[in-house]
């Protein structure tokens, strides 16, 4: 049968950045701490560039192929990866020089709860881009985590309200006991007002060296991000997680700032990230639009302080 891309002189003679597919779907295994497989359903792009300028085209059903069988021999490893995307390079020697993986899933981790013995999945959006360029194999991670802020400003201005409306219902009285104060503050008189929180989102991209990893540390990135905001959306709760939810939502409030700050703190801390960038969205209930903040590590040639990635 005729091969039009091998035997068709392109219409120019020009070389291409990336050829290639998108939104591929296919069942993979991500590589967990312990040797545990988590499975998840990823959509892959997957390309390659052509540097040969005689060349009209690519051999794509090689790049799908090659992603069938990576999906069913291979769980998810930096290691895995560069294999794959040398095997791409490989496949297209003498027209490529370059291949570029990007997958996007779900990741679902099993969360306990704040004090039962509850647990619950919760899923965590997360990416993959990696780039095998001659010699040089690059990786970079994104994940989206989900967590509670509670507006300080919010609390101020409740705790005026709560304190005009305890001077209005105890004005007749020259003495107050504790006993009177502690069921006034259980009455609800006591949340004359409360302050607005909101779901937030940290949405982090990482770079890291594929060398010094074995498996891909999301969990280590959705877990830093949740110890250092402290306030983690839920999964299962009975009436004492909601009510440490609130403590700990109270003890912990936060601007998108103060949440930037915290979270570049806790990865420049983090010497295993060669470079992070950081975006925190506060989807506010008191506007009808979000606070944001950005912030990055700052290295020489590294991520820029985009506002989008």
């Amino acid at each position: 049968m005729p091969d039009v891309a091998t035997h068709t002189a392109p219409v120019s003679r020009e070389t291409l950045d990336w050829v290639g597919m998108s939104r591929i779907t296919l069942p993979l295994n991500v590589c967990q701490p312990g040797g545990q497989l988590q499975p998840v359903i990823a959509h892959l792009d997957i390309h390659v560039d052509i540097v040969n300028p005689e060349v009209k085209g690519i051999h794509m059903s090689r790049l799908y192929l090659l992603l069938n069988e990576f999906a069913a021999q291979e769980a998810l490893t930096p290691a895995s990866i560069q294999k794959l995307l040398q095997r791409v390079c490989d496949s297209h020697r003498g027209i490529s020089e370059a291949a570029i993986l990007k997958l996007s899933f779900e990741y679902p981790l099993q969360r306990p709860a704040l004090k039962s013995d509850y647990t619950g999945w919760k899923p965590y959006p997360s990416s993959i881009e990696a780039i095998q360029k001659n010699d040089t194999f690059s990786l970079e991670l994104s994940v989206s985590v989900p967590y509670s802020s509670t507006c300080p400003c919010s609390a101020a201005l409740s705790r005026q309200l709560l304190q005009e409306a305890f001077r209005d219902d105890f004005a007749d009285e020259e003495l107050v006991s504790r006993e009177q104060i502690e069921h006034w503050l259980r009455s609800e008189r006591g949340s004359v007002a409360t302050p607005h929180s909101q779901r937030s989102y940290a949405k982090l991209k990482v770079k890291i060296d594929p060398t010094a990893h074995d498996i891909l540390p999301l969990l280590d990135l959705i877990d830093r991000t949740e110890h250092a905001l402290q306030t983690p959306v839920q999964t299962a709760v009975k009436r004492e997680d909601e009510q440490e939810f609130a403590r700990l939502n109270g003890a912990n409030m936060m601007f998108c700032e103060d949440a930037a700050r915290r979270l570049k703190t806790a990865f420049n801390q983090a010497e295993a990230y060669l470079d992070f960038w950081i975006r925190v969205e506060h989807h506010e209930s008191l506007h009808d639009h979000d606070a944001v903040a950005v912030v990055s590590k700052g290295v020489p040639s590294g991520y820029t302080p985009l506002l989008q990635r």
